[in-house]
């Protein structure tokens, strides 16, 4: 197959950023995506709904005249969050969801939730609202080993949530184990995952390969290769509840290049591209459209985009380094091929 021809698809995890860094990682998604959940965990986080609809202002002010991008926007889940809350952020017409961080768990998190009861009046609320709830899936237990996080995080947090909140549409992001993709194949349909292009095309020794591979570092950490493959196998295997979600996440080169670097892969600049690799690699390229453009608008109840992109069958060579505000960032496969290009 030479091109690729399909329905212009939407990034439902995507980190933003903002101000100048904003500006120059927002064409490379606008150029690809129709629509994104953006993420909250802004330095102070995006913690209400004015807060949210201002951060959606300075996105639409920052595209290039004429550009049609949608950002479909989020709050950040705090133990201060309130019922009333949740329900100004739904008649907002812009709050597409809530987004919980255990406290200490990733970049910006330091807000996050320590515990899940705490916030059962919130999770109520947003039941009858109708608002999902989108989960950074890891416990931050110290006793739990890195790669087991998010396998506990299943059996120990999630497990009990849905018995309590049986209406609650939730979505497990950038699952990265065999147990979160069987756990979301056999799960019910109200439960889907969004997986990321790094979690698809790396296993852990990415992170050792030659030498410590700071850009390959992100979280959840990537898993051994039994772990990749079904991740693989459930991107790839047409079941609706999972979709494209990249957890692209920028950070300066000089930060991820340190004695305590960030967490987080910057996959916006070719992310299309590298999806098209693995579903060509496992077989199953004619699965990419629904996973890349349906699934995830269908579960968030919107409208199928419209309009069309075509990938073309070409290699070529990924920038070591891309602009980020006065700094610079390293995109996913920097100084590499990629074997897609978006025409």
């Amino acid at each position: 197959m030479k091109t690729l021809t399909i329905t212009r698809p939407d990034d439902m995890h995507l980190h933003l950023r903002d101000g100048a860094e904003m500006q120059h990682v927002l064409q490379d998604s606008a150029r690809q995506f129709a629509r994104t959940i953006v993420m909250p965990n802004l330095n102070p986080p995006v913690v209400t709904t004015a807060n949210a609809l201002a951060y959606r202002d300075r996105i639409l002010k920052a595209l290039p005249p004429g550009c049609d991008f949608q950002p479909l926007m989020t709050l950040y889940l705090t133990e201060k969050t309130s019922p009333a809350e949740i329900k100004i952020a739904k008649l907002s017409g812009q709050v597409y969801a809530v987004k919980y961080y255990p406290a200490g768990a990733t970049t910006n998190s330091e807000s996050g939730v320590i515990k899940m009861e705490n916030v059962y009046p919130v999770l109520e609320a947003m039941e009858e609202q109708d608002l999902p709830l989108l989960l950074h899936g890891e416990v931050t237990d110290p006793d739990v080993d890195v790669f087991d996080r998010e396998a506990v995080f299943i059996e120990r947090v999630l497990l009990p949530l849905m018995k309590r909140f049986k209406k609650l549409r939730i979505v497990l992001e950038h699952i990265s184990t065999r147990e979160a993709a069987q756990f979301i194949m056999n799960g019910p349909e109200y439960l889907a995952a969004t997986i990321t292009p790094q979690h698809l095309l790396l296993n852990r020794n990415a992170l050792f390969a030659g030498g410590l591979r700071p850009h390959h570092y992100c979280m959840p950490v990537l898993k051994a290769e039994e772990h990749r493959l079904a991740i693989v196998a459930a991107a790839t295997s047409g079941n609706p509840r999972t979709f494209l979600g990249t957890d692209s996440a920028p950070h300066a080169k000089h930060d991820k290049e340190s004695a305590c670097g960030c967490a987080g892969i910057y996959s916006a600049h070719n992310a299309i591209e590298l999806y098209a690799e693995v579903f060509e690699a496992a077989g199953l390229l004619e699965n990419l459209e629904a996973f890349a453009s349906f699934n995830g608008a269908d579960f968030y109840g919107l409208p199928r985009n419209k309009e069309k992109i075509t990938l073309e069958k070409t290699d070529w060579d990924v920038p070591a380094t891309l602009p980020f505000g006065k700094n610079e960032i390293v995109p996913f496969r920097a100084g590499e091929k990629c074997h897609w290009k978006l025409k």
